[in-house]
């Protein structure tokens, strides 16, 4: 898809990356969140949610901040997630993302969200 008709927002939160123990108790007040995502896969239950909420995890991620392509997205598109990815390694940033039926999310330390966005205008992608 051309970036040129691509929009990106910045979700307002502070995000970090959990790997959780398969049996870990999810709080609650994530479900009122604006974004969270939960995988699990035979070898890692993966959570992202805001930082403020607070939850024991083997290992964490800190401070990622989150850009949500605006959807809803025609699931037969293809090359979205890529063009964000290689625009993103050009700058050398590195990405944690994740899609979802709709849409999809780029996540990315926070220290260089400036250059990400620099570098994304640059390729044609808009902000709202």
């Amino acid at each position: 898809m051309d970036s040129t008709k691509i929009v990106l927002s910045i979700l307002d939160e502070t995000y970090i990356i959990h790997k959780l123990a398969q049996s870990t108790n999810l709080p609650e007040e994530l479900i009122g969140c604006e974004f969270y995502s939960l995988s699990n896969s035979q070898e890692e239950l993966s959570l992202v949610c805001p930082e403020q909420i607070l939850i024991q995890s083997e290992n964490n991620s800190p401070n990622w901040k989150c850009l949500k392509v605006a959807g809803p997205l025609d699931l037969n598109l293809t090359g979205i997630l890529a063009g964000l990815s290689d625009t993103l390694a050009k700058a050398k940033i590195s990405i944690f993302a994740i899609s979802t039926f709709e849409t999809d999310y780029v996540l990315i330390q926070k220290q260089v969200l400036e250059t990400a966005k620099s570098a994304l205008k640059s390729a044609g992608y808009k902000f709202e």
